[in-house]
């Protein structure tokens, strides 16, 4: 899978959770993907102060694009 092809797709499985947190007063955007493994985002908006961005990052966020996107790892929030 080409470096496009795996943005793609991460920013597919962002699209696919983003309405989610827009209803909360959030955003999501994507920032890196380092290694082919690990996502970096920035939680925007409400996530950025909410007592469980943490939970909605591993759960909700993390788990979408483990979906898309089997190789990743682990998604990290900057």
């Amino acid at each position: 899978m080409t470096k496009e092809e795996l943005t793609a797709k991460v920013e597919g499985a962002l699209a696919e959770i983003r309405p989610f947190l827009q209803n909360d007063g959030g955003d999501i955007t994507l920032i890196s993907i380092d290694d082919d493994k690990i996502v970096n985002v920035q939680l925007l908006g409400a996530c950025v102060g909410c007592s469980v961005n943490q939970m909605t990052l591993k759960l909700g966020v993390e788990m979408t694009i483990k979906k898309h996107v089997p190789q990743i790892e682990k998604v990290v929030s900057l």
